[in-house]
Parts: C-alpha cells; structure tokens; sequence
C-alpha cells in the first residue's frame, strides 16, 4: 500500500497546477429560438460546450457565433430543459474527426460515436473536421475513367476519378435506387456516404438494401436524420469529408456518397437566420450558399500520392425547378451534374436520368474520339425528339416533314432501352461503350 501511495504522490506532485490557469466557466444569460447566449464564455468557433439543464445532467453545445462579448452557443440536444443562469462549462473544441481503418464496416453519427450495434470503434486518430489547407497545385486533373456500373453513366456521361458530380433530382424519381447501382458497381478501394436530413427509415433501408456483402466492409456510413439539429447535420457532412480525406491521404480511390446537399444547405440557412444574417434568393443567407464550395472543393485528385475522391452530392429539385440557388450553386462547382426526371420514372425508365439536360464536364478529356461521336450522336437524337416532344404528342407533326424528327421518333424506344437497367444489373464500363458504338457509332 505504501508502494501505491508513494507512486501516487509522484504523479500528483508532476502536475503543476498553477501553470494551468484558471478555467472559465460562463453562465446561460439568454435563449433566443435555437440560439444559447453565455456570458463569461470565451471559447473560440466551433469549440464544444457543455451546459447543466434544469436536472443537473450535461447538454452538449457548439459554439457557433458571438454578439458582443457574448458566445452563441447551439445546443446538440435541444429537447433538454434549460435554465437562465445554468454553468457553461469548455468541453474542448470539436474540431477533429476520428478516423483510420476500424472505420470500415461501421455506421456513426455526427459526433463519431458508433450506432450500429458493434461495440466501440477501434483504434482511430484525428483529422480536421473541415479538413486540411489545400493548395490547388496539389490537384491533379482527371484523367482516368470511372466505371460506375451504369450503362447510361458509364457510355453517355463518362465520370473521371476525382471528379465531382452533382445528382439533381426530385423526390421519388429513383435517387436512392441510382446510388445504391453505383455503390455495387464502383471500382473502388472505400465507399463513405453521408446520410444527412434524410428520412430515419432510409438509413436503415440504404444499408439492408443498397449496402450488403462485400459492399458494406469497405464502407463508412456517417447518418444524421432530419430531426437532429442543424449543427449536427453540417457536422455530418463535414465529418463523412474529413473520413475520405483521410483514406486519399493513404493513396486509396475513394467514393463519397452525400445525400443531400440541399439539407445541408438548409441546415446552414437555419443557423445563418438565427445569428441574424439577411435572407437573399429564396430565404438563403450568403453562409447557406458559401458552405457548398467549402465542402465540394474538397474532393479531387492528389497529385502527391494518387489518392482520390470521386463524389456524387445528391441535389433536391422540388418541382423540377433547376433555377434554385442550391442547385445552380452546385451545379456551378461541380465538374458534371445528373439531371433526373419525373417524367421517365412515370414511363418506368430507370435510372430516369435526361441525357439532354446532363452533362459531365470531363467526358471529352477521357474517353477515345470514336465514343464521344457516339455519344454526341445519341444526345442528337435525344434533343431532337425532347424539342419537338410537344408536336409529337399533340399529333400536330406530319411524318416526312423533317428527316431527323423522324428519326427521333423512330428510334426512341431504342433510347429508352438503352437507358434502362435493373436495379441489380451491374454494366462494366467496356461493355457500355460497346453497346454504345454498337448502336450510335458513326
């Protein structure tokens, strides 16, 4: 016992206690919708808190803005019963993302704690949760193709490694079913998706579904449903970033799966409201818009080691519109964006994707000049019979009239079949090509 006691005052007698200074603990002055104020909280952004509810019991915050020499705080359990003048206490800053290689497999939340049943995660380190400073020259252009395992992607909207895409779609148009193709037939050594404010039933449904057998061990889910608060749901976002950064920092090909965009955004309007930014183009605070480029950019080719992000960031269209400003925001920054229609899923063409209203930016860079005549070909053929889709329908156009009309309607059940594909159908990139040349080679 003396051996102990003896140990125990040679621990306590290395701490100096007087080199740590004093801890500062604020008080809860004011609650103001979704926003805390403290007094006496000098943390800075983006350091996490922890606040005494009425119980006595620990509510975690983030620190997320400040007004006067007061910290606003954002609770991450909003349920929780405060009070004015509750401790608010420094919880150390929430910067860092755990990652490393007993990620894969294995579903977490936005704080990196694991929800999957599984016990704790295995050994990790820490990765900036925006990520690392970034210099452009370390960006490699792309130049490699992609297979997605979709022969409409693979033959008519070629993806290169590390390029980013965004995948404009409304709801029920078959988004989910796309990704989870894509899931399947990626070429690639990890797969991180990030299920942020979706439904809580899709989580379980994307992963029983669209993520099984050898899929599922060389992934990482990051999954925050709508109801959580917003700081949660771009810490989410952030955090499924920061696991891909970290797996292309080791030389690996990454997939980075966001679904969505739009709730981000939306989550970033809702703290931008609330800190009292000035609403623009359809309520969106400056903030709401600036966090699509800060994410996005952050995906691509590292020169330095090989190691890439290939990411699709799905994007909500509500009604078709492709004017709203997270989706020409998106589309803005992106290298290619996959336009998915109603009106092909109605006909029960899936992926129902309008080749005439998509585009991928690299495709002419990476695919030989024979396949791009191809696919130039086809979208010809497309366009043609989209334009004068109305004439058509209504009868009002006259067969002979015009040469290439008239092949547009000839040939669109053989562009529809193209497109089609079943859900569980896996077409190679070689294949695709060759079924295009096949069909629409000069």
């Amino acid at each position: 016992m003396s051996h102990l006691a003896a140990h125990a005052r040679t621990l306590l007698e290395s701490i100096d206690v007087a080199s740590l200074g004093p801890r500062r603990v604020g008080r809860l002055a004011a609650f103001d919708g979704m926003m805390l104020e403290a007094t006496g909280f000098v943390q800075p952004m983006g350091s996490s808190a922890r606040i005494a509810d009425s119980d006595g019991h620990p509510v975690r915050a983030e620190v997320v803005g400040f007004r006067g020499d007061r910290a606003l705080l954002m609770a991450l359990d909003p349920d929780r019963s405060l009070i004015c003048g509750a401790r608010v206490e420094p919880d150390g800053y929430g910067g860092g993302a755990e990652v490393g290689e007993s990620l894969l497999g294995r579903v977490v939340d936005a704080l990196g704690q694991p929800i999957d049943g599984l016990g704790p995660l295995g050994n990790t380190q820490l990765w900036p949760l925006a990520g690392r400073p970034g210099n452009p020259m370390q960006r490699a252009r792309v130049t490699e193709t992609f297979d997605v395992g979709v022969r409409a992607i693979n033959a008519l909207l070629t993806v290169g490694v590390g390029q980013r895409i965004a995948l404009v779609a409304g709801s029920g148009v078959g988004k989910s079913v796309l990704m989870g193709q894509i899931v399947a037939g990626a070429a690639v050594d990890v797969v991180v998706v990030g299920l942020v404010g979706e439904r809580s039933r899709e989580v379980t449904d994307f992963l029983q579904t669209k993520l099984t057998g050898a899929a599922r061990a060389r992934s990482v889910v990051v999954a925050v449903p709508a109801d959580h608060p917003p700081v949660l749901r771009i810490r989410a976002a952030m955090r499924a970033t920061a696991i891909a950064e970290y797996f292309r920092a080791q030389g690996l090909r990454v997939l980075l799966l966001m679904d969505s965009l739009t709730r981000v955004a939306h989550a970033q309007r809702e703290i931008g409201l609330s800190l009292g930014e000035p609403p623009t183009m359809k309520g969106y605070p400056p903030s709401a818009l600036a966090i699509i480029p800060r994410l996005v950019e952050r995906a691509g080719v590292d020169s330095r080691n090989g190691g890439s992000i290939t990411a699709i960031y799905t994007v909500l269209a509500d009604g078709g519109d492709l004017e709203d400003p997270v989706v020409d925001s998106a589309r803005a920054i992106v290298d290619g964006h996959f336009v998915m229609v109603r009106t092909l899923a109605e006909q029960g063409v899936y992926p129902a994707i309008d080749i005439g209203r998509s585009l991928s930016r690299v495709m002419s860079d990476i695919v030989t000049p024979q396949h791009l005549a191809a696919a130039t070909a086809f979208r010809r053929i497309w366009s043609d019979y989209e334009e004068n889709r109305d004439l058509i329908l209504m009868g009002a156009y006259r067969a002979g009239s015009d040469p290439a009309i008239d092949e547009a309607i000839e040939r669109r059940p053989e562009l529809l079949a193209f497109i089609r594909q079943g859900q569980k159908d896996s077409i190679g990139f070689n294949d695709s090509r060759a079924d295009l040349m096949e069909g629409f080679g000069l």
